[in-house]
């Protein structure tokens, strides 16, 4: 069964409005709980990201070891860790490596690392819809 997502209109600084593909997904937390976030779909990103509340709402704890650097457009760089979290698109449930940013300053991404390989994606852009196709496992 395909999932409908829909573009969602934004101001933008450099674009004035602007639609963009958004998701309605829940993440697991550590206590069993499921926490709903609204991430940017974004074919673009290796991986998913979230932001550190987001992060210490699901209960993840932060050691130096384990911190690691993000890259992205430019020059900036975000320290996150690395986090496997049971991901709910629909009513299918997915184990999926995350990056959560030891900073507040990102905006939500799903990311094609563990997830995008489970459906097959069309981006209809004169339609403003995002279909997630289940293809499984």
């Amino acid at each position: 069964m395909a999932i409908e997502f829909r573009y969602k209109e934004e101001k933008s600084r450099l674009t004035g409005n602007i639609f963009r593909p958004i998701a309605d997904i829940e993440l697991k937390s550590k206590t069993g709980e499921w926490i709903e976030c609204h991430p940017y779909i974004d074919s673009g990103a290796d991986i998913s990201l979230i932001p550190i509340s987001l992060g210490k709402l699901l209960g993840f704890e932060v050691s130096r070891e384990k911190i690691q650097e993000l890259r992205g457009i430019g020059e900036g760089v975000v320290p996150v860790i690395i986090v496997t979290v049971p991901v709910k698109i629909g009513s299918h449930e997915i184990s999926a490596r995350i990056a959560c940013a030891l900073i507040e300053e990102v905006v939500p991404l799903l990311g094609r690392l563990d997830l995008f390989d489970k459906f097959r994606i069309v981006f209809e852009e004169n339609d403003r819809k995002i279909i997630f196709d289940w293809k499984g496992v």
